[in-house]
């Protein structure tokens, strides 16, 4: 499929009302728990979503069109959360994400991107990766979006692996 920037905003705008209805209200044990150690709770999960966008999206974004491939894109600290979110509570990292994104979202629009823009290039910092074209970074942007949210609800499934007895075997989500 190819990438439909259109698209990608309406999911993009939608991540923070998911996230808000199936996050809110919740108990910590489910809201905190995680896989195990080296993984990540819902918690901070919206942690690491609100600085991608402070952090990494909208700002290579910027570095693509200013620079091209003559300037790489600042290294993106992944768990940069667990500090930032150490002393904020479930519903105020919510209300960030969605004041965040909505910004995020009025600059990605501010830029008025065509096709062509789509296909500009510039240098991701790990040279595995190397060479990027505007359309790919957003496109990722979305797939990094869902690909948490799939994340957070994984998470939050595996709390119940023992409490489901013998249906565990038909739940995929709890494998």
């Amino acid at each position: 499929m190819e990438f439909n920037l259109n698209a990608g905003e309406i999911i993009l705008a939608q991540t923070p009302e998911v996230l808000r209805s199936l996050l809110q209200g919740l108990p910590d044990e489910i809201v905190l728990g995680n896989d195990g150690e080296q993984t990540w709770s819902p918690f901070d999960v919206l942690g690491h979503l609100i600085h991608g966008d402070h952090a990494d999206w909208i700002p290579r974004a910027r570095i693509i069109l200013q620079f091209g491939e003559s300037r790489a894109f600042d290294p993106f600290d992944r768990t940069a959360m667990f500090q930032q979110s150490q002393s904020k509570t479930l519903d105020s990292l919510l209300d960030e994400f969605a004041m965040v994104r909505g910004e995020s979202l009025s600059a990605l629009r501010e830029m008025q991107l065509t096709a062509e823009d789509l296909k500009k290039t510039g240098l991701h910092p790990d040279p595995a990766l190397g060479r990027v074209t505007l359309g790919q970074l957003l496109a990722t942007w979305v797939a990094h979006d869902l690909s948490h949210v799939t994340q957070i609800s994984r998470t939050m499934a595996r709390q119940y692996r023992d409490a489901v007895g013998p249906w565990r075997q038909y739940l995929s989500i709890l494998q």
